[in-house]
């Protein structure tokens, strides 16, 4: 995974951290993350994911508990099935943030990730 940008790593790390039944803001993500008004860039980085990376990106929602697929997508209807799924409620097509929104403690957010080490 070392050959995707930091930034990205950062936020995939974080997002990984979202348990089951719980929802993220893409905006909560960008702060955890240590990226501040980096919302649209966790979107990015959700886009950017490889297949070979198992994300639980269905738990990361709009800032309104809605999601932000297109709804004629088909990755609307699997997103939303996955997350009733794991037990989380929609009414009027809204996560209620109140209730299920993730509030991890310091201690369950990302370690920095190390440095690697220069080729000498």
């Amino acid at each position: 995974m070392s050959r995707y940008s930091p930034v990205y790593r950062k936020i995939w790390r974080t997002v990984s951290l979202i348990p089951a039944g719980r929802v993220a803001a893409y905006g909560q993500i960008a702060r955890l993350a240590g990226l501040p008004n980096q919302a649209r860039l966790v979107g990015y980085a959700l886009h950017a994911t490889p297949t070979e990376i198992d994300l639980p990106w269905r738990r990361v929602v709009n800032a309104r508990g809605r999601i932000s697929l297109p709804v004629a997508e088909g990755r609307y209807d699997l997103q939303k099935a996955l997350l009733i799924s794991e037990g989380v409620r929609f009414s009027n097509e809204t996560v209620n943030l109140h209730r299920y929104q993730w509030n991890p403690t310091s201690s369950q957010l990302p370690e920095p990730e190390p440095k690697e080490e220069p080729n000498v």
